[in-house]
């Protein structure tokens, strides 16, 4: 089930910045799922930390 809001910054399910939680809450699956997915990206070749600093800036909060 998604959210048909757009994509937001999580004020209640962050850790960080609330971009996974934000995340989690638009797929409909739980954050804890969606940090570990964040979390082992982190070990594959990308700019997956740029990303999420970058959506950190640009998201607005929900």
């Amino acid at each position: 089930m998604s959210n048909s809001k757009g994509i937001y910054r999580s004020r209640n399910n962050r850790i960080l910045g609330g971009v996974a939680g934000g995340l989690a809450q638009k797929f409909g699956v739980e954050p804890g799922l969606m940090r570990l997915i964040f979390f082992i990206s982190i070990f594959l070749p990308g700019p997956q930390v740029l990303i999420y600093i970058a959506a950190w800036i640009l998201l607005p909060e929900e």
